[in-house]
């Protein structure tokens, strides 16, 4: 497992900027990191579901999620460290990439 570390500085406006042109934006009044995901139908939505289930539980790191239907509406942030951090980083990509079927 990676140890989370905070992002601050460059290092956090960097992954705000990248993670921006995928769709993710900063959740008002938290250090957090938001998006919504919608799929064709509810069986692909769970299954996205499940595979990002299974990598949170391998890298410790635990989504915030709400489900109905075809759309699952994420948070990450790392409680840890009080915000956002690597952590999140790397969800965030995986959960991308997952839902771009790579």
């Amino acid at each position: 497992m990676t140890t989370p570390h905070k992002l601050t500085g460059d290092d956090r406006a960097n992954a705000l900027s990248a993670l921006a042109n995928h769709g993710w934006a900063e959740v008002e009044g938290r250090d957090a990191i938001a998006k919504r995901f919608t799929f064709d139908d509810f069986n692909d939505a769970f299954g996205w579901m499940t595979r990002v289930a299974l990598v949170a539980e391998h890298m410790g790191h635990h989504p915030e999620w709400f489900n109905v239907y075809k759309t699952v509406e994420v948070t990450l942030t790392t409680h840890d460290v009080g915000g956002l951090s690597n952590l999140d980083v790397a969800m965030a990509s995986k959960m991308d990439r997952f839902a771009d079927g790579t």
